[in-house]
């Protein structure tokens, strides 16, 4: 079969069910991989710009190797930069129940770095008989229902990300061993960047609200107020008509834009395995409404390389 063959069986076949009101979509009649097309890429391109998170059922004939390859089709994969990759691949990140990997807090991947990932492609392995669901939240339409007075508070704030805090403070119940994870791992290096509340999407131009866990206070507010309005702002990105809920099985692939959404990994499966692999895509620095880009403004491997040059 041709190429132009392919691609117009591809584009017959593939068709877009909407899964919520305000984000999320189900893709049917696609078979992931580095060898699709440009027109079926891009049909996956426009459906993520416009649903903010799309999801792929049956995808069984991937392997790491395959998301891999995948993922280098949307852009330029990126390693975490603090938790190690799953040996024997470039990039994948697991996320296994088994030794803490459980994302139960809202937030946007990476974002204590300053150009963090446009979007993450999430595999799933090994999902509970019942829950380990996941929820994802739409920040642009949270922005564009805030109250205009509210709107124009947070258009000129910016806020400080950072993957030092405390991590059971937002858990109600937090296991020894996934503390020390955080706390060992996660945390190995230090990140502080601060980004703006309000940033301009570059591809469609939307303003979406970049919040989550990683923030640690708003500039020029106290640690009191800083609290106080992300409780505000941060409820209206998680308010449930800004939400889609998947439930998962083994084989789903799930692709969102992290520059437009916040997700939350839902912890309500006790004991039951639960194993997810991602790869992220390289992103770009956000730029606020007025132009400005964020700045990282701390990096304690660079301390400790200084530190160890000056010994």
């Amino acid at each position: 079969m041709s190429k132009a063959e392919q691609s117009v069986q591809e584009e017959a076949v593939i068709s877009i069910h909407p899964v919520a009101g305000r984000i999320g979509a189900e893709i049917r009649g696609v078979r992931l991989g580095g060898d699709l097309t440009q027109e079926t890429l891009a049909t996956l391109r426009e459906a993520l710009l416009k649903y903010k998170v799309i999801f792929v059922r049956d995808q069984q004939h991937l392997d790491d190797a395959g998301q891999e390859a995948f993922a280098h089709r949307l852009g330029s994969p990126v390693a975490h930069p603090t938790v190690p990759i799953k040996q024997g691949t470039d990039y994948v990140l697991e996320l296994n129940s088994a030794h803490g990997g459980r994302a139960d807090s809202w937030h946007t991947d990476v974002s204590f770095v300053d150009a963090y990932p446009q979007a993450s492609v999430l595999r799933a392995i090994v999902i509970p008989e019942a829950g380990g669901d996941t929820v994802w939240a739409n920040t642009a339409a949270a922005y564009e229902q805030l109250p205009d007075d509210l709107k124009q508070l947070v258009n000129g704030l910016w806020a400080v990300h950072s993957n030092d805090y405390d991590y059971a403070a937002q858990r109600n119940q937090v296991s020894e061993e996934a503390q020390r994870y955080h706390r060992e791992v996660f945390r190995s290096t230090v990140y502080e960047t601060e980004h703006p509340v309000v940033r301009v999407h570059p591809e469609t131009g939307e303003r979406t609200l970049l919040l989550g866990h990683f923030v640690k206070h708003f500039i020029g507010l106290s640690k009191t107020d800083s609290a106080q309005l992300f409780n505000l702002l941060q409820n209206h990105v998680t308010k449930l008509e800004n939400t889609v809920r998947w439930r998962w099985a083994a084989g789903d692939v799930v692709i969102w834009d992290n520059r437009a959404t916040q997700h939350y990994a839902v912890n309500d499966y006790g004991d039951q395995h639960r194993v997810v692999r991602r790869v992220t895509i390289d992103g770009d620095v956000p730029v606020s409404i007025d132009g400005r880009r964020s700045v990282a403004r701390y990096n304690s491997s660079d301390s400790q390389s200084s530190e160890a040059e000056s010994a």
